[in-house]
């Protein structure tokens, strides 16, 4: 099959035969683009300091530069599975990495605080188009046999651009000026163009003579405002006027957008997807994995910094183990084996429960047994992540007819950021209600409520105090994804069930 020959493709070119000849060499491409994505939503913040000596950045400006990237990504990315499914996923995938690429450029060139901060918003159009057609391809050119195995490959990147983030950006910083962080981006942006323009098949959908712009606009918007909502409250209180006028017209405009998508006849996301328990049962998985995991790491460095007094370098290096397990796990195939043997409930059920006692263990050992306790805990994350992430994206994208791949990718990545945003926000708030009362006083920070102590021996009850906190909170994150591991399964287990 040559890069144009499925132009007007509606169904998956692996259906049947084995998939794509060159599938495995186009996964690679696709998890070459991938990585460059998700390298960027943490490779920033270990350039903080740098940015603010260098631009005169305010703690705002820093902020918004971190944040214009996630929020620009995050609001487009139904609109961009959709758009990719109606126009054409290749072309979609190779406009997103000209996106990227050009908005790196221009950030790694930014002579201010303001021309950063709106080439990290470039760069996230690029971004979610990227997150959404690279899964959706994925789909496309894997038959049923081995697509679960290409999605946990395609999943595993995410481990690996988190775990390589931080220290790929720390060696940049330690060689060169900070806007070589961006300008890495382009190689890869020119050499993922080249083998994307030779090696992936067109496929699209026609939905209908016109597209749901509307319905696009008021998606945007209201995943915009959510999303701006979650990452407002930790800094400004979630009862803030801020925050409280960003998640309501985010409810609102986003309640618009499921009746206008229940009436038109060509929608972009089909509600009635959300009748279906197989569906559902995957989307509340895949929020509660993201919780837990975002929500306990955001916990982690914390108690490596605060606690056990690890550097900022070390304490990432420190939360490595997490990841690495995901990557070995994925890449030799062990959960694409056993979810054929297990079935798709018991293998998330088993995997979110290894993912809460890995979190307990952490709690617990992390505490009493410094990082050797941590250590094991960190193991069990990852291999629970590593069995549970790849099963309930494919149960999503299994849900969905093969012509709205663009459009489940969009879900699947809408879910993860959800799932972010919620696991920093509640158990950010878990750990600051429990300080708060422990040490009886209102503090921002530990660092704050240290400063603030009267004595060697307060500065002690206090450290403790937060100690205690952490585990409260970690305890509370492991119940949740336990929680939900058990009703994702209970709902796909019935789904398999009726079809039966």
């Amino acid at each position: 099959m040559t890069a144009t020959s499925a132009e007007h493709s509606t169904t998956a070119p692996g259906s049947s035969g084995g998939g794509h000849p060159q599938r495995w060499l186009i996964l690679g491409v696709i998890c070459l683009a991938q990585l460059t994505v998700l390298l960027d939503n943490t490779v920033l913040n270990v350039a903080i300091p740098s940015l603010t000596d260098e631009l005169d950045a305010t703690t705002s400006d820093v902020q918004w530069m971190i944040n214009a990237y996630s929020l620009v990504q995050s609001g487009l990315l139904l609109t961009a599975g959709n758009a990719a499914d109606r126009y054409g996923r290749r072309k979609m995938l190779l406009i997103g990495l000209a996106l990227f690429g050009v908005g790196s450029l221009a950030a790694g060139l930014a002579q201010s605080s303001g021309q950063l901060i709106a080439a990290r918003a470039g760069m996230g159009v690029g971004g979610a188009l990227l997150m959404t057609t690279t899964l959706a391809v994925v789909v496309q050119v894997f038959d049923d046999t081995e697509r679960v195995k290409a999605i946990a490959l395609w999943s595993t990147v995410s481990s690996l651009g988190f775990a390589a983030g931080p220290l790929l950006g720390g060696f940049m910083l330690d060689h060169f000026w900070w806007g070589a962080i961006f300008l890495i981006n382009i190689p890869v942006a020119v050499i993922g163009l080249a083998a994307v323009a030779a090696l992936v098949p067109e496929s699209k959908h026609k939905q209908g003579d016109r597209p749901d712009l509307l319905g696009a606009l008021l998606s945007t918007i209201g995943m915009t405002a959510v999303v701006y909502a979650i990452i407002s409250g930790p800094e400004h209180g979630w009862t803030s006027g801020q925050v409280l006028v960003a998640a309501s017209v985010g409810a609102v405009v986003l309640g618009a957008f499921a009746l206008w998508e229940l009436h038109t006849p060509h929608p972009m996301l089909d509600m009635h997807f959300f009748r279906n328990q197989r569906f559902v049962g995957a989307v509340a998985g895949a929020i509660l994995v993201a919780f837990g995991m975002t929500g306990s790491l955001f916990l982690l460095t914390q108690h490596l910094q605060f606690v056990l007094g690890y550097g900022p370098l070390d304490a990432g290096l420190r939360t490595a183990p997490l990841a690495l397990t995901v990557v070995v796990l994925n890449l030799s195939g062990v959960g694409a084996r056993l979810l054929p043997k297990l079935g798709t409930p018991w293998t998330i059920a088993l995997g979110m429960a290894m993912v809460a006692a890995g979190l307990a263990a952490i709690a617990v050992l992390g505490g009493a047994h410094g990082y050797g306790g941590m250590l094991l805990g960190l193991v069990v994350m990852g291999a629970g992540v590593a069995l549970s992430m790849p099963a309930m994206a494919n149960a999503i994208m299994s849900a969905i007819p093969p012509e709205k791949a663009g459009v489940g990718a969009g879900i699947n990545g809408t879910l993860a950021e959800f799932g972010n945003g919620l696991g920093v926000a509640v158990l950010g708030a878990v750990l600051n209600s429990r300080f708060t009362a422990l040490v009886s006083v209102s503090a921002a920070s530990l660092p704050a409520a240290l400063a603030a102590a009267d004595g060697p021996a307060d500065r002690a009850r206090i450290a403790e105090a937060f100690a205690t906190s952490l585990e409260t909170s970690q305890l509370v994150g492991a119940a949740a994804v336990l929680a939900g591991g058990l009703l994702a399964a209970l709902l796909l287990r019935r789904a398999e069930r009726t079809r039966a």
